[in-house]
């Protein structure tokens, strides 16, 4: 199959300031990305959407293509990974061909291995292109134990009963980490969600590839992580 590599990289960044480009120990954050990207060997090319200039000449140096920069419409808040994944698409195919598949790769998952995105990939392939593909981990907190919170107090989402039941009881739950992204372009184009009703898990156990880096709790918590063992030797 031919699958199209997509890290949307946005210049405005307002929680961490520069983070695509800062330094994550001797890597700039969005090189992370692309060094596993291209390592998978799983996709036919890798574009970097970007509105920045910095950005931009930070991704070809590492062995993106930066196509051109992104239209002001796409590089504000309110623009989606969505609008932004059709935008390039479509550049993309016009220039190259269809494609078969559409890899969206957030920079800010770091430790996201090639092992990982040639597997999920592989798990797409299986489908046919009929479902789409989507990376999650373990939820790090049970949705039974999560509140809402209310003048009254306190009203648990699941209801009473799930509070009550002990933790080896409660039947696993799985959350979106951002990691990865797998669908066909006309699964995109006409449903407009990265998560349709067609939708397989790919199961990430890492702690380490689970982690999204928005906020400088993250940021500290990557450069802790930088620290193992497991990641020095990628």
């Amino acid at each position: 199959m031919k699958i199209l590599g997509l890290i949307p990289a946005r210049g405005g960044s307002k929680r961490i300031h520069g983070k695509n480009v800062k330094l994550l120990g001797s890597l700039p954050l969005i090189a992370w990305t692309i060094r596993a990207a291209l390592v998978s060997n799983a996709c036919s090319h890798i574009v970097v959407s970007t509105d920045d200039v910095n950005i931009a000449a930070t991704a070809e140096k590492f062995g993106a293509t930066v196509p051109g920069l992104r239209p002001p419409q796409l590089a504000t808040d309110v623009a989606t990974s969505v609008d932004v994944a059709l935008y390039e698409l479509d550049r993309h195919e016009e220039a190259y061909g269809a494609v078969d598949g559409l890899l969206l790769l957030q920079p800010t998952s770091p430790f996201r291995t090639a092992e990982s995105i040639k597997k999920a990939v592989t798990l797409y392939e299986m489908t046919k292109g009929h479902n789409a593909v989507v990376s999650v981990s373990k939820a790090p907190v049970h949705p039974a134990w999560c509140f809402r919170l209310k003048k009254s107090g306190m009203e648990p989402y699941l209801g009473r009963e799930g509070i009550e039941r002990r933790s080896q009881d409660l039947e696993a739950a799985y959350a979106l980490n951002g990691a990865i992204y797998l669908i066909s372009p006309q699964m995109l184009r006409s449903g407009h969600s990265f998560l349709p009703e067609r939708t397989v898990p790919f199961v990430m156990e890492s702690i380490y590839e689970a982690l999204d880096i928005d906020t400088e709790n993250d940021w500290m918590l990557a450069e802790f992580f930088l620290t193992s063992t497991a990641i020095k030797n990628r």
